[in-house]
């Protein structure tokens, strides 16, 4: 599992009710940002299947309600706010998928709308984060709203002609290119579908569906809630799983048609944030781990949950399905990896001896195998028939977030928070590279090819490398309206918002920019350059 930092953006505690006269401000908006508010926002508000058209991080909305108010000031019994609180159908009680809200926070809205709605005085403190989740809050954060933009650098290998610097130049000495676009967003998941032309990267609130033949974004998923911890493939690609949520209030769990990116459902029943999903091999199941302390097994055909593991003490970090369907692997912050029988739910084997919280779990090809590491950053491998740990390899220095397995079960991946992916040989668990990313990284994957791993980290980027020699590919960028794609080679691509806006340099000296642009803005050359063609150097004109 991925720990997210943009978690921030929806972490939030409940105050006590125990104000005379409550108001918006002091004693109503903390419940619905905590209970509502992650679906009920004003990003969700064009995702009517989301939101259902009504938005309650603000004053202003919730006294606009939906087609028709629901909060009447003065008349609790008129409120459908309150008659949603108390409906027996579970489809229709609110909040959603959770637990009921207490007989005493109810009594509170019920005694803040008999006395007339107030509204209260706005502290200080929310003007930069109005909404929970909310599009402005992102974007305030995520630098793309106008306010404050700081530079995102995008290093190439790429040595420019004397015709821009005259100036002799050190030895290995190469442009970049500074766009004022940030901070970006963390990403916290990454995935390849099966055939290798898609790759999914997930940040708060947004999911990028990257073609890999055009390098292009060929869609951003926004109907998802709050942060997106982890996304699958199905294996025959033709759905994808998100995982994410609030914490300490609901998780999220989502499957979209990947023909034409529809929602097909969403799975509700954890109560705290799901960190990690795992397919059944035939992809007719889905294995989801969350901070609820279980594991739920789902079955995809009745969207209904088959089996509940609750044996973990604590946080449930990640999972993993036996690549043979015989077991289930989940990870947590008890210290233990856990081996359940993946029909049954039996447990098999408690794995143990661990000094710190397991944070990943991956499952080698053959099935006979569980890989565990997190913040003891060893990767510990074990065989699953007898419980016996057989390596303990070193090799990051701090924590890693996660691991995964090459499809012909030759290669491992690791991404840690020492800024690093670390490759390692399965037969021998020997680490092969080590590739500098220069944040910490939250997600690896590794195509279904075993040619290349993408990495998702901390600055908002991913970047892709080959994993036969360590040598970058791809660093994209992304927000729900701009992108960039740059190759090493200096070749870049990218949405009109940021095609062209940022600057060039070379050794702290900026370069020409209308020059440099008019050479390497060419979509054409990336994606040649992506799929492995090889191009002359780009020519700037005199």
């Amino acid at each position: 599992m991925r720990w997210n930092p943009v978690l921030l953006f929806a972490c939030f505690v409940v105050n006590s009710a125990s104000a005379a006269e409550p108001t918006y401000w002091a004693d109503v908006r903390p419940v619905l940002r905590r209970n509502c508010t992650v679906c009920h926002s004003v990003r969700t508000l064009k995702e009517p299947d989301v939101s259902g058209g009504l938005a309650l991080d603000s004053y202003a909305a919730i006294l606009k309600g939906a087609k028709a108010a629901v909060v009447v000031a003065g008349k609790p019994d008129e409120s459908e706010l309150l008659r949603r609180l108390h409906l027996k159908d579970a489809a229709r009680q609110m909040p959603l998928d959770s637990d009921p809200l207490s007989d005493e926070t109810i009594a509170l809205l019920r005694r803040w709308i008999a006395a007339g709605a107030p509204e209260g005085t706005r502290p200080s403190e929310t003007d930069a984060l109005a909404t929970s989740g909310s599009e402005s809050s992102v974007a305030n954060a995520s630098g793309s709203d106008g306010h404050r933009k700081l530079d995102v650098v995008f290093p190439t290998k790429f040595s420019p002609p004397r015709t821009l610097v005259p100036k002799p130049l050190p030895f290995n000495t190469f442009i970049e290119l500074v766009l004022p676009a940030g901070p970006l967003t963390p990403v916290a998941a990454v995935a390849f579908s099966p055939d290798g032309t898609l790759l999914a990267a997930g940040a708060y609130g947004r999911v990028t569906i990257w073609d890999l033949k055009t390098i292009t974004p060929t869609k951003v998923l926004t109907s998802v809630l709050g942060a997106v911890n982890d996304l699958k493939f199905s294996p025959d690609g033709t759905t994808l799983a998100v995982a994410g949520g609030q914490p300490s209030a609901r998780g999220d769990l989502r499957i979209f048609r990947v023909a034409d990116w529809s929602l097909i459902a969403t799975l509700g029943g954890h109560t705290d944030v799901v960190s990690c999903v795992s397919f059944s091999p035939d992809g007719g199941r889905l294995a989801s781990a969350s901070f609820d302390k279980t594991v739920r097994v789902w079955d995809l055909a009745t969207k209904q949950t088959t089996l509940t593991l609750s044996g973990h003490a604590d946080f449930v970090y990640a999972v993993a399905w036996d690549p043979k369907d015989q077991w289930i692997a989940s990870a947590s912050k008890d210290r233990t990896v856990k081996i359940v029988d993946a029909r049954t739910g039996q447990t098999r084997l408690t794995l143990s001896g661990m000094e710190q919280d397991v944070l990943a779990v991956a499952a080698t090809a053959d099935g006979m195998q569980v890989i565990s590491s997190g913040y003891d950053s060893r990767l510990h491998w074990w065989n699953v028939s007898t419980g016996e740990r057989t390596r303990r390899m070193s090799g990051h220095d701090l924590a890693v977030h996660e691991i995964c397995v090459s499809h012909d079960g030759k290669l491992v991946a690791s991404a840690g928070a020492d800024k690093a992916v670390r490759l390692w040989n399965t037969s021998n668990g020997q680490g092969t590279k080590t590739i500098s990313i220069g944040s910490l990284t939250y997600a690896v994957a590794l195509s279904p090819d075993s040619e290349r791993v993408a990495a998702g980290s901390f600055d908002g980027l991913v970047r892709v490398f080959d994993t036969a020699t360590g040598k970058p590919v791809l660093t994209l960028a992304s927000t729900a309206t701009d992108w960039l794609a740059v190759t090493p080679e200096g070749y870049v691509s990218g949405s009109d918002g940021w095609a062209k806006v940022g600057r060039w340099r070379v050794a702290g000296q900026d370069l020409p920019a209308a020059a440099c642009w008019a050479a390497l803005l060419q979509p054409e050359a990336v994606a040649k350059l992506a799929a492995g063609t090889k191009l002359p150097e780009p020519s700037f004109k005199k």
